[in-house]
């Protein structure tokens, strides 16, 4: 699972600065959810391998009692609740505030590790304006300039010091692992149904899992002799010996199952059809490079009409998952359950199949005397030969000359017709172009 840092303080303060510093790997908004625009934004970060989740807070006022202000110190405080450490963003030039002291008193009872950051700081790490900040009670402010980059690399260091980093395994490597499956969708979609409803049918002991943190849940069973780890996004939570289902959503769960899975089943609400948050989940998904099947719920409880509008909807909305098997279920009924675990199995096979080196390159010929790429001028891109690159996705390297030419449209191509061959289902197929460099181009100058 990601580390999550939340960055919190006083408005103007420069926090989304930092976000945006921070998040320069992927400046992408992950999960700008619906109904979350004012409070809290995710992003993604990388600082020297280390991969974690930022998240950006509105201005933190914690005596607001009524108001927008006070929905805004609600969220807040939920990003603290869900952050491994939390950056406190002061503003150097302006000083201390009796509002910084507010935040500060807060942040101490959170029981959160809690890093001081005296923002705006250009050329001033040894001034004494930093001495006062001490009074705040949280350590030795970090100067830093989040315009300028300036501290920004200590700063992490401080930050994830205590943080663990789990290196995400390849699908498929060791055998006798279990299949890592997340059920990720909005709420109230029937995430937890889907889950009881499998453990019900499976009499399995499920459990919590010690030690992930902020209390993710795995849950072990297993289908027809297939083991799988259920990479719980519901709220599922443990009471005595029965498990009791919490529609809780939280973006930092979802992102965090996405990433460590290796299926991900998409579960969309057919009574309520096809929102512009399934669409940021489903492109979260995508750019993670999981396989994915997606579940329409619900679909007992709608009549023709919606059943149509629905469809509609997924070819428009979610049309960058077309290679995606979809179900339609009802996880209460228990319909459509068993072509959904054969989908999930054979989107794993997809993602971790094997593309021999000389089937590719074979399929690459015959895709370019079907239809050669265009002509970019005088040039023509010449592909030569291909091999496998990865899983996981599948990752489709192709070799050849003057390749910066060849068109997304032409890639689209290739794609299909080697998914076609291969019958890849439920899994992102990359490719990557490799042109050859001249030996000679060095030396004409010369």
């Amino acid at each position: 699972m990601k580390p999550v840092l939340a960055i919190v303080g006083r408005p103007n303060v420069g926090k989304s600065t930092l976000f945006n510093r921070l998040t320069r790997s992927r400046d992408a908004i992950v999960a700008d959810f619906a109904g979350l625009t004012r409070d809290r934004h995710y992003g993604d970060a990388v600082s020297e391998g280390r991969e974690f989740i930022v998240v950006d807070t509105g201005g933190f006022e914690p005596s607001s009692e009524t108001g927008i202000v006070h929905e805004m110190a609600r969220q807040t405080r939920a990003a603290v609740a869900e952050a491994d450490a939390v950056l406190f963003v002061v503003d150097v030039r302006a000083g201390l505030s009796a509002q910084d002291h507010e935040i500060a008193r807060v942040l101490r009872t959170s029981g959160k590790p809690v890093v001081l950051v005296a923002n705006k700081a250009e050329g001033m790490s040894e001034s004494p304006a930093l001495a006062e900040f001490h009074e705040l009670g949280l350590g030795t402010p970090h100067a830093v300039s989040a315009a300028h980059g300036q501290g920004v690399r200590s700063l992490l260091d401080a930050a994830l010091e205590g943080c663990v980093f789990e290196p995400h395994e390849a699908a498929g490597v060791d055998v006798d692992k279990p299949i890592r499956l997340a059920v990720a969708g909005r709420p109230n979609v029937g995430k937890s149904t889907l889950i009881n409803t499998w453990l019900g049918e499976e009499r399995l002991v499920a459990f919590d899992q010690p030690g992930t943190t902020r209390d993710a849940i795995h849950v072990p069973f297993e289908h027809r002799g297939q083991r799988y780890e259920l990479i719980d996004t519901a709220g599922l939570r443990r009471k005595g010996r029965v498990f009791e289902a919490v529609e809780k959503f939280s973006v930092v769960k979802t992102l965090q199952a996405i990433a460590d899975a290796n299926v991900v089943v998409l579960l969309l609400d057919a009574t309520q059809g096809v929102s512009d948050q399934d669409a940021h989940i489903a492109g979260y998904i995508l750019e993670s490079g999981r396989a994915v099947v997606v579940a329409v719920n619900k679909w007992d409880a709608v009549d023709r009409y919606q059943r149509q509008m629905v469809e509609r909807a997924l070819a428009q909305r979610l049309a960058f998952l077309r290679y995606a098997s979809v179900l339609h279920i009802s996880a209460t009924k228990r319909q459509g359950l068993a072509p959904l675990w054969k989908a999930i199995a054979q989107a794993y096979a997809s993602a971790r199949a094997k593309l021999p080196t000389p089937v590719l390159t074979r399929l690459l010929r015959e895709a370019v005397a079907h239809q050669a790429p265009k002509r970019a001028g005088t040039v023509r891109p010449k592909l030569r030969y291909a091999h496998q690159g990865g899983m996981n996705p599948p990752i489709v390297v192709i070799h050849g000359n003057a390749l910066e030419h060849v068109t997304d449209a032409y890639k689209r191509y290739l794609e299909a017709r080697i998914r076609a061959h291969f019958e890849l289902v439920g899994t992102p197929l990359r490719i990557e172009l490799r042109s050859s460099r001249n030996p000679f181009d060095g030396e004409r100058s010369g």
